[in-house]
């Protein structure tokens, strides 16, 4: 009876991380709040059918933000796991496509839709005019990136990555995470901004353009340095010859 009870169980940490997941998208503010969260005045202000403290679920569940919808059926995913043992190849393989799945769509809605709708034009030729818009992501669109960023290193921790230690796992992926957020994604953005013409099309030679502007400027600011502090550094070649 004690191996059945434990066989049919799920994974504690599947348990963790997809209620985690579910919080934030049933229960929480999807969109950033002018006012502090832990306040907790959103609580009154329209809470949860008001489009600016609503919860993803409840936006869907009204028929607004249908982009939304896909990241549900995600977080109820892991539940297929149920009655897996960890060492199952299914346990990680599935975590892994989830875990992936969700944080690609979630980038993909995130920086693909904006205040005036689609933010890239392949969108609109593939989709069509966006008539909605959405706002900067708060506390529950938090909740569910986290989730299926650990559920994915959950996944690759059952599939024997680092001899399968779900913490060190777990902590790579934020570490990577948190520089890819603050340092890569910046970076990005400037380099894609430098690909736009007047226009606003992409064009990479407006963009080598830039870029050889650029080093030329750095160039000419290095070879000014260099020339200021020349004599001063002659000054002191008796002493190094010495």
């Amino acid at each position: 009876m004690r191996v059945r009870t434990a066989t049919s169980a799920l994974h504690p940490t599947v348990v963790l991380w997809t209620a985690v997941g579910l919080v934030g998208y049933a229960l929480l503010p999807w969109y950033g709040l002018e006012s502090n969260f832990f306040t907790l005045s959103w609580l009154l202000d329209g809470y949860p059918h008001d489009d600016d403290v609503a919860p993803a679920l409840f936006l869907v569940l009204q028929g607004e933000k249908l982009w939304l919808a896909p990241l549900g059926p995600l977080l109820l995913a892991p539940l297929l796991l149920w009655g897996r043992r960890k060492s199952d190849p299914f346990f990680g393989s599935l975590l892994i496509v989830v875990g992936a799945t969700g944080v690609a769509y979630f980038l993909l809605q995130g920086f693909g839709i904006g205040l005036r709708g689609f933010q890239w034009q392949w969108l609109t030729w593939l989709v069509g005019e966006l008539d909605d818009r959405q706002f900067g992501m708060g506390w529950g669109a938090l909740l569910v990136s986290g989730a299926f960023l650990f559920l994915f290193t959950l996944g690759l921790a059952a599939r024997g990555a680092v001899a399968g230690d779900e913490f060190v796992v777990g902590s790579i992926g934020f570490v990577v995470a948190v520089v890819t957020i603050f340092i890569f994604m910046p970076i990005g953005q400037m380099l894609g901004s430098a690909l736009l013409t007047q226009e606003g099309d992409y064009s990479l030679p407006i963009f080598l353009a830039k870029l050889s502007a650029t080093g030329s400027g750095i160039s000419a600011a290095f070879s000014a340095v260099r020339a200021a502090a020349l004599p001063g550094i002659r000054c002191f070649s008796p002493f190094w010859s010495a």
